[in-house]
């Protein structure tokens, strides 16, 4: 019987919506059993390039915020360790996962995990829904959210979301 894999789930804030140009303003991931949290690592990252205004209103980060953080370079062996041997979960998958790809590049490192899209998975496991926007999929399923559009927030959203779908999943539905 093959070993059940954890789960890294991870939320990002960027400068922008391009990973070709664009980089990480924050990152969380929290790594999870399939039961329960059992690791979490979150932080602001220097994009080493200036946060559009529009960002800033959206996000909350800012310049000033980002100034002191450590480059992406500094936590890249952490979340190598932290998401080592799990499946990648975001709430759109390729956005996150992209950028994260993007970063280790750019550091000569080649980073893979397979992944597992919320949103997707939420479409298959809880079909009917207008939106499937973390937003208003966690306000319809009653998951608070403390702080939309930052990371802790957003991937601790998507914890209890992926907890909701696993559960639902396991009672007929397909994972």
């Amino acid at each position: 019987m093959a070993k059940k894999r954890d789960f890294a789930i991870i939320d990002i804030e960027t400068t922008g919506g391009d990973p070709k140009s664009d980089r990480i303003t924050e990152i969380a991931v929290i790594r999870h059993n399939g039961k329960e949290v059992v690791d979490s690592f979150t932080s602001l990252v220097n994009p080493l390039m200036p946060i559009p205004h529009h960002i800033t209103r959206i996000t909350g980060i800012d310049n000033a915020m980002v100034a002191d953080a450590p480059k992406f370079f500094e936590i890249a062996k952490r979340v190598v360790e932290i998401t080592q041997d799990t499946i990648f979960v975001a709430h759109n998958v390729r956005f996150d996962y992209s950028f994260i790809q993007k970063e280790f590049r750019q550091l000569g490192y080649t980073y893979t995990r397979p992944q597992l899209c919320t949103v997707k998975l939420s479409r298959k496991v809880i079909p009917g829904y207008a939106s499937y926007s973390l937003g208003k999929l966690c306000k319809a399923l009653g998951i608070h959210n403390e702080a939309r559009h930052r990371a802790w927030g957003d991937a601790s959203a998507t914890v209890n979301l992926l907890e909701l779908l696993l559960e639902k999943s396991e009672q007929g539905k397909v994972l």
